[in-house]
């Protein structure tokens, strides 16, 4: 799919109506949250997981801790 959205002021800042399709692809509905994804052709949309950055933040603070043994696992 590929079709312009217009962008729209939202008090100081901007953003973009999707329409019911969209969110019905997404399998979200209002008030839910996505997740932007910076990618090198623009941007992508998808499902957030809630407890997604929670445990990314657990899997860097694990691999910060064991660098030195994961560099030897990687050779």
């Amino acid at each position: 799919m590929n079709r312009p959205l217009k962008i729209t002021k939202i008090g100081n800042s901007a953003g973009i109506v999707l329409p019911k399709d969209v969110l019905a692809h997404l399998g979200r509905n209002v008030g839910d949250e996505v997740a932007v994804v910076l990618t090198p052709n623009g941007i992508e949309l998808i499902s957030a997981e809630p407890d997604f950055e929670e445990q990314m933040a657990a899997a860097r603070k694990v691999m910060a801790e064991r660098k030195r043994a994961l560099r030897e696992l990687a050779k």
